[in-house]
């Protein structure tokens, strides 16, 4: 029974170590393409990303899409907050793209890694939630990175508990 066990686990490691690998290529594309957002200018990277949603609203997936969407919100955390998502920050953004976890410790900028995979998946014209602890975090966290979504034309706002929001 334990050897049945190691095998799995052996097996799990062996596809994980696999999909971190695809990620790494990713990161990699994406640090390709970083040289070209730097030279645009504010106007022309909010149509940069406009142009990202017509292709993501006219089929493209957002899998394809992913590379260009994420150099953009790198450049305008830069540009907006002065802080530029790490290759491990970037890999984050595509574990939650992929519906998955991904664990960070405190201070390790899980609130900028978000940024990743909310960008990409409002593309399609779809309302992205970020989900927090409590009150003070979800306001924090949406005035914080406002600048970078204002940059790229994403609405973002903070429900707290004291909101009426209850479906009418």
């Amino acid at each position: 029974m334990a050897n049945a066990r190691d095998m799995v686990t052996r097996a799990l490691r062996v596809g994980e170590g696999r999909k971190f690998k695809a990620y790494e290529k990713r990161a990699e594309k994406i640090n390709a393409i970083e040289p070209e957002m730097e030279l645009l200018g504010d106007e022309e990277l909010r149509a940069e990303a406009d142009s990202l949603r017509e292709r993501a609203r006219g089929g493209e997936s957002l899998d394809d899409l992913l590379p260009e969407a994420f150099a953009l919100t790198r450049e305008a955390a830069r540009r907006s907050i002065g802080q530029r998502h790490f290759d491990v920050q970037l890999i984050g953004g595509m574990v939650l793209h992929d519906g998955a976890i991904a664990e960070m410790r405190t201070g390790e900028g899980k609130t900028l890694t978000a940024t990743l995979a909310v960008f990409l998946n409002t593309l399609a014209g779809d309302g992205v939630h970020v989900v927090t602890v409590n009150d003070y975090l979800a306001r924090r966290d949406a005035e914080w990175m406002k600048p970078i979504y204002d940059a790229l034309g994403v609405r973002v706002a903070a429900i707290q508990d004291s909101d009426d929001y209850a479906a009418r």
